[in-house]
């Protein structure tokens, strides 16, 4: 037979097993059943998953910014280094502060020293007052018993409403020399507040995550100079399409798979759960917040779902969740049942005794070793797994 015809032959008979896989039997030893174990081809209901694709984030977050404009000393901390309440992270230039603040306490010293000049005059004129009042009073009642001259009751009343004058004018100025110092207190309050944010402490215990300045940097409000984690609690962020956003409610509990990290649990079951492909089996997250607005460009919700305290798991990581699209009908026969020869996927099915070879199309791996089969069975066939097949 000529190579071409010889070719063409080989790819008829590949084509003929392709599309109908019970018309492709071994051509030799069918009477004879190979060593191996028996399963069966079991029909089941299996979970279809849309994947939502995201970032695991903290949910507890913390920037870290300067409350004055100083110039940056020294910064104490390391991106990874954990920190406990209180403790020191940032060192700023608190010189021109602390100039600041001796400045205030010098204007309160004036202001209290002429608070007190103002008491005393106020003392003084009341003084003055009483004597003319007095007076005053003595020389009306003489007046009016014609003891005295009406020259001399004009000027001793002239005496009294300028006593009464100075009086009043002494307790304004106390009024404005005591708010004065009041001023200059607050000022020196201000002031000593703002040398003391020349040290920035750690507000909560956390763990450094970023460092966004380094020593002789301007630092002023506004501008992040770390990033802290004060909390171990993660979330999963995922972004949700928007068919499948009616299906996802806050409280609703879903797999979730990180690729990266290794977590120890039960193979969730086939029907109901994700299929367990991966390390990270049995890892969940519940709904907390859905954002209620979707996103224009890309049609998609942002899902917020937390995530319980794993070992390993770290902000940044990428991650899926699992949200249920409904159940179909699938073959499902164990992993080790189908073997590939060269692009072909066969399997072994035993038929009254006899062993025959079939071509199958397999579809997405399942839980437990299993994986599906898309076409080539229909349930219900029971098949040799050889010995030496995995």
């Amino acid at each position: 037979m000529p190579y071409s015809a010889a070719r063409a032959a080989l790819f008829l008979a590949m084509l003929c097993c392709t599309l109908s896989p019970t018309a492709w039997v071994a051509a030799q030893g069918t009477d004879v059943v190979p060593a191996g174990r028996q399963v069966t081809a079991e029909l089941r209901d299996i979970t279809e998953w849309y994947e939502a694709v995201g970032t695991i984030r903290p949910k507890t977050e913390t920037t870290v910014e300067a409350q004055v404009q100083a110039k940056i000393v020294d910064i104490k901390v390391r991106p990874g280094q954990n920190v406990a309440k209180g403790e020191l992270l940032v060192v700023l230039d608190d010189r021109e502060l602390a100039a600041r603040a001796e400045r205030s306490n010098q204007a309160l010293t004036s202001a209290r020293a002429t608070r007190n000049q103002a008491r005393e005059g106020i003392a003084s004129a009341k003084a003055a007052f009483d004597n003319a009042q007095a007076n005053y009073q003595r020389i009306k009642t003489l007046f009016a018993s014609h003891t005295v001259t009406a020259q001399e009751m004009d000027r001793t009343e002239a005496e009294f409403l300028h006593a009464q004058s100075a009086l009043v004018q002494a307790r304004d100025g106390f009024e404005a020399a005591e708010g004065q110092a009041a001023q200059a207190e607050k000022a020196l309050e201000e002031a000593n507040l703002a040398a003391g944010h020349a040290k920035i402490h750690a507000q909560a215990a956390g763990e450094v995550v970023k460092r966004q300045a380094e020593p002789g940097d301007l630092a002023f409000p506004g501008k992040p100079l770390l990033v802290l984690h004060t909390g171990r609690a993660l979330r999963l962020e995922a972004l949700v399409r928007e068919g499948l956003i009616s299906r996802v409610k806050p409280g609703d509990v879903f797999p979730v798979r990180v690729a990266a990290l290794a977590v120890p649990g039960v193979d969730p079951g086939l029907t109901g759960d994700v299929p367990a492909t991966g390390a990270a089996a049995g890892l969940t997250a519940e709904i907390e917040e859905i954002v209620p607005t979707a996103d224009p460009l890309t049609r998609t919700f942002l899902v917020k779902a937390a995530l319980p305290e794993t070992p390993g798991l770290f902000p940044g990581m990428f991650g899926r969740l699992f949200i249920p699209m409904g159940s179909r009908q699938a073959v499902v026969v164990p992993r080790a049942a189908v073997r590939r020869v060269g692009q072909l996927e066969m399997v072994t099915i035993l038929d009254g005794g006899v062993a025959r070879t079939y071509a199958v199309k397999t579809g997405q791996a399942l839980d437990g070793g299993n994986v599906e089969i898309l076409s080539g069975l229909s349930g219900g066939e029971t098949l040799l797994v050889q010995n030496g097949d995995r």
